[in-house]
């Protein structure tokens, strides 16, 4: 008897190597994704302006990037004893606007550069909904606690979301006509919206992710949302919150990720690669022991063999 429907995922006809660098981009399922390809030593940036929900905010991000926006004091706001952008996370955010000014700007430059040099975009969609700052007139990326009130939530129509996706990808290809982008709606439910109104949201980003990747060459729709809706359903695989998906299930889904994208070598340049990303996360109660110098010792010699084999591998000491 089978309890589970899984959902076979195609294999890319287009493959992602390991040396190949990475962007990603939107809800904190890019995060996710993005700590398992630094786990593997990718070069990997990830999102350069912290989570984005929606695609208008996703856009809004793109859109600085490709302009080279310097931000300005007139970008920033202050609230409870520190500035912020409406454009960033709140992990930019500082009690001296120069140094918010200062992590911002100098991101914006730095993420331009690495697009420039970039093999693949991923772009993790979390909600519909939009929040717009009724005395700036703005598309908000984070409210940062500031009172709702100064707030009007919206619910962006598909054809909107859909519109703003598709120019984010075309801003992306013209900084580098060689990207390959991956499309995807984030396994996290969003029920503050409401449960109705969560399944209408991811329903609309679904449909107008999908629609822009049958637009676009090299542009690509991988269906994470799916894979925790319809293959792990159980509450085993979520958070004690019951909304995030847990690491067992982030893990699954890079299996189906990568089961998809990866190329045979580079899948096999992966299996090199644990043993050493395994030792790295080991916790040593006593640093001065034989055992431990010795582990340290066959690290430090595993470490310079992926080097010497994968030279544009960067190992911390």
């Amino acid at each position: 008897m089978n309890f589970r429907t899984e959902i076979k995922i195609p294999e890319s006809r287009i493959k992602i190597e390991h040396y190949n660098k990475i962007l990603t981009i939107g809800s904190c399922f890019a995060e996710n994704i993005a700590e398992l390809f630094k786990f593997y030593l990718f070069d990997v940036f990830e999102n350069p302006f912290g989570v984005l929900y929606n695609p208008a905010s996703v856009y809004n991000a793109v859109k600085a990037v490709y302009d080279s926006k310097m931000f300005g004091r007139d970008d920033l706001i202050f609230h409870a004893g520190e500035w912020h952008s409406f454009y960033h996370h709140s992990d930019f955010s500082h009690h001296r606007a120069d140094e918010c000014i200062d992590r911002i700007n100098s991101r914006t430059s730095e993420v331009k550069g690495f697009v420039k040099e970039c093999g693949w975009v991923i772009i993790s969609l979390g909600t519909s909904f939009i929040y717009k700052h009724t005395g700036k007139n703005i598309i908000v990326s984070n409210c940062h606690k500031i009172p709702a009130a100064q707030f009007e939530k919206i619910f962006l129509a598909q054809e909107d979301s859909e519109e703003y996706l598709l120019s984010s990808v075309k801003l992306l290809k013209k900084m580098n006509p060689d990207l390959k982008i991956i499309l995807t709606v984030s396994p996290v439910r969003h029920i503050k919206d409401g449960f109705a109104e969560n399944q209408l949201s991811k329903s609309s980003l679904i449909v107008a992710a999908h629609n822009v990747a049958g637009k676009e060459d090299n542009c690509f729709y991988f269906p994470s949302y799916e894979i925790m809706m319809d293959d792990l359903r159980d509450y085993r695989f979520y958070e004690k919150d019951l909304l995030h998906p847990n690491k067992m299930a982030v893990e699954y889904i890079w299996e189906k990720f990568s089961g998809s994208y990866f190329s045979g070598s580079c899948r096999e340049t992966l299996k090199e690669i644990e043993p050493y990303a395994r030792g790295k996360q080991h916790r040593l109660r006593d640093t001065d022991s034989p055992a431990a110098k010795k582990f340290i010792s066959d690290l430090a010699i595993l470490s310079e063999r992926l080097m010497e084999k994968y030279p544009y591998i960067k190992i911390e000491e």
